[in-house]
Order: structure tokens, then sequence, then C-alpha cells
């Protein structure tokens, strides 16, 4: 999914949730910006995450980001990948040392866009992350990476205790238990 691509699967992506609805527009046109994908535009940029699912759907794989001090889906910056599905695979690989990943669907399962504090000599910026649903075996050993401060499956039942009012993360959360085709 190059540049041509994600704007195209953004112009016909379709959600019933407002909140997505409402910055549709804001990813579509970021896809114009050459530096869109790039953490240097300190605006915003394009990042690229997987909801991590356990093939039953009853665990997503989260992790408890040390900048952030938040527990949050597995992504990243694209560094000048356009292709989000890779820059999803690929931090979700390094971010829990996971081999059994696969793809649910290659289209987008969620976009989000949210401000990042400011940290060091880098400023309040957005993140436009689009998130893809990826499945994962739960036997499997999982590494924790230095961006983290744990890893762990969370049953769907306390998603919401550990995350707290996050919406993003509900949604994203509630899209997976509401599917049945995916199963």
């Amino acid at each position: 999914m190059d540049r041509l691509s994600l704007r195209s699967n953004l112009e016909k992506y379709r959600t019933p949730f407002e909140e997505e609805k409402s910055f549709v527009k804001d990813f579509i046109q970021l896809t114009f910006d050459d530096n869109a994908f790039v953490r240097e535009r300190l605006e915003g940029h394009f990042t690229g995450s997987a909801w991590i699912v356990n093939k039953l759907r009853t665990h997503a794989l989260l992790t408890h980001h040390k900048k952030l001090n938040k527990w949050l889906q597995l992504g990243g910056h694209a560094d000048g990948n356009e292709n989000l599905l890779e820059v999803a695979l690929e931090e979700a690989r390094e971010e829990s040392g996971l081999t059994s990943l696969r793809i649910v669907d290659p289209g987008i399962f969620d976009i989000d866009r949210h401000v990042i504090p400011q940290k060091g000599g880098v400023p309040e910026h957005f993140h436009y992350d689009v998130r893809f649903l990826i499945e994962a075996e739960m036997n499997e050993p999982l590494v924790i990476s230095e961006e983290s401060n744990d890893l762990a499956w969370i049953s769907f039942d306390a998603i919401q205790d550990l995350v707290g009012p996050n919406p993003s993360i509900l949604r994203m959360l509630e899209k997976t238990s509401k599917s049945e085709i995916l199963l």
C-alpha cells in the first residue's frame, strides 16, 4: 500500500464512529504532502500500527509505552516508508518479538489522529495513525523492546480497566468484538 493506494483506501474508508469520520479528510489531505511519511514533518506525520489479537478474538496484545506512559497498540513512525501496512508489521515484530503475525485484512482497520506531547527538542505534534488488524499466537514468547515498560496479552474484558477512557483503543476493541466476519 503506497501513497496512492493509501489515498484511495482513505477515500473509500467508511466508519460508524463520528470521531474517525471527523478526520478522514485530514488524512487524505496529508497524503499530498511529500514529507507526510517522515517524522521530521513537525506539524504531524503518518504512523502505522498493528491491533494484534489472538485467533479466538478474546485478547489483544498491548504495550506499556515508555515515553507516553500508557498502554497502547504496537506501532511507530513510517520513517519514509509509504507502505503503512509494512510499517505496522515491522513495528509489531520489533516491539514484540513475535514471528507468528498474520494479516487478517490488508485494508485499513482504524485511523486515529492524536497529539504527541513535546519531548526534548521535538515540539508537540500530531500522529496520523493508520491501523491494521493483525493476528498472532498467544503461546509465542514475547520480547519487550527498549521502547516499552511492559508487553502483555490483555483479555478484551480487562482492556477498558487498563486503558481507561481512551476512545482510540476502545474503538478498536469495539470493532473487533462486533466483527463476526473476521473469525
